[in-house]
């Protein structure tokens, strides 16, 4: 684990309520593709979150889901428009990449868990893994959408990549999925054995996600995420 200054480079709103901050740290920084890191706010004080870039991105992107004047996350994105340089802490988790398996994805994110999601399809995308990688990314409705183009490209770019937005409660425009993105995932993915599934979002979600697979047929040490260390 490092401790390292970061200059903020952009604080930029995606939606209503979550932002992109990119920060480019003050010497080179070595993590694994879904970890996390620590948000110094004070010594005593230190909040954790997805790194959304992919390992070797010259920039460390933050996306932040931020609502309430005083909430959590909304104290860091204070933090961050009060200051020019932030203090980080990197790299932690145990849910990353495993890139020695052959076998194919899920990686499957709730709101703003696409940040840990997202640094392992554009990790895949940079190193042309052959691996099919099949993205389920759940939003609670149109308005909670971002970056559906940008990331359909990356995907794209994949030899086998698959990239499947599903809202939960759409508007008339919408037409693509909608309901439960988990559930989603079981209509298509008839052997869930078969892969590894890399998950991401509220912890309720988290459990709820980990219960159904199982009882499915997905194998539990094929499932990866950190919130599995809570829940």
């Amino acid at each position: 684990m490092k401790v390292i200054t970061c200059q903020v480079v952009s604080l930029t709103p995606l939606t209503e309520f979550v932002y992109k901050a990119l920060l480019k740290p003050s010497m080179p920084v070595d993590f694994s593709a879904g970890q996390y890191l620590n948000f110094v706010m004070s010594d005593e004080d230190k909040r954790p979150f997805s790194i959304a870039s992919a390992p070797g991105a010259e920039l460390i992107e933050l996306q932040i889901g931020a609502s309430g004047l005083d909430s959590y996350p909304m104290q860091v994105i204070e933090h961050i428009k009060a200051n020019t340089e932030v203090t980080i802490e990197m790299p932690f988790g145990n849910a990353q990449l495993r890139e020695e398996s052959e076998r194919p994805l899920l990686l499957i994110a709730g709101g703003t868990g696409f940040s840990y999601i997202k640094s392992m399809f554009e990790y895949l995308a940079l190193k042309q893994s052959q691996r099919e990688v099949i993205v389920y990314w759940g939003l609670r409705d149109s308005s909670a959408c971002y970056d559906l183009d940008q990331t359909a490209t990356i995907i794209n770019t994949l030899s086998n990549g698959k990239f499947i937005p599903v809202i939960e409660a759409p508007n008339t425009d919408w037409q693509g999925r909608s309901g439960m993105v988990h559930k989603a995932v079981m209509e298509d993915v008839k052997n869930l054995a078969d892969y590894d599934i890399y998950l991401a979002g509220r912890f309720e979600m988290v459990a709820a996600v980990r219960g159904d697979f199982v009882e499915q047929g997905a194998l539990i040490e094929q499932m990866y995420a950190d919130a599995f260390a809570f829940i």
